[in-house]
């Protein structure tokens, strides 16, 4: 468990990053890239799920890079312990494999996206930012290939949604950014962020994709 070296003063701006991969030349080497953008500030590395809990308590990151493999446990396994010590936190998975099955068990746990180790660094930079701000780190794609993998409940819960809500789940589920689905309902995209608040906050969800899971297996929006 370590904290490298950090700039002084952040800027009010600036995103919060955990590394967590027990891979030290990797973590290390995506650490220090990650540091070397201005907005972004590595708060921490962790090598297993313990130092994870400890340091997402300690460091208050606003993005988590989990590896899925850890010495002490799976990384999606832990995703909603790790939300319990920090609900904010955007937690997105660092997968070698990215099996069907491992990503929807991550967007059910609550994970913000996926990003494969093999990506270009830009690729993961940008990533964190989109995870920051509260999108979905996945493509319009895999999104599509996977919501009709989510699991329906027998006997789903009526859920008291507005129209608009639901308008823009539906959008949601097409792999829309925020900016997407403002420009389509001709509102701001702030307007968009609230109503995506309402609707995490009311299906109990902490990323956009958690929204989608839930949402799916509730029957609340068609998965295709």
């Amino acid at each position: 468990m370590s904290r490298p070296d950090a700039p002084d003063g952040p800027g009010p701006s600036t995103v919060r990053v955990l590394v967590v991969d027990d891979h030290q030349m990797f973590a290390t080497s995506l650490a220090h890239a990650l540091q070397s953008e201005p907005d972004l500030l590595v708060v921490g590395q962790a090598t297993s799920v313990t130092d994870a809990q400890n340091l997402i308590a300690s460091a208050a990151p606003d993005v988590v890079l989990l590896d899925h493999r850890l010495p002490d446990g799976d990384g999606v396994s832990a995703i909603a312990g790790l939300h319990r010590i920090r609900p904010s936190a955007r937690i997105v998975v660092l997968t070698a494999t990215a099996s069907d099955r491992l990503l929807v068990a991550a967007m059910e746990a609550g994970a913000a996206g996926f990003i494969a180790k093999t990506q270009r660094l830009d690729d993961v930079i940008a990533g964190v930012r989109a995870a920051a701000q509260g999108e979905s780190v996945v493509s319009a794609k895999l999104l599509t290939r996977l919501l009709p993998r989510l699991q329906r409940r027998s006997g789903a819960r009526s859920t008291e949604l507005t129209e608009r809500e639901r308008e823009i789940l539906d959008l949601l589920a097409r792999g829309l950014s925020n900016a997407d689905i403002a420009q389509h309902l001709t509102i701001s995209v702030h307007t968009v962020r609230n109503h995506v608040a309402n609707l995490s906050a009311k299906l109990g969800a902490h990323s956009k994709l958690e929204v989608l899971s839930i949402a799916v297996r509730e029957g609340l929006v068609d998965s295709g």
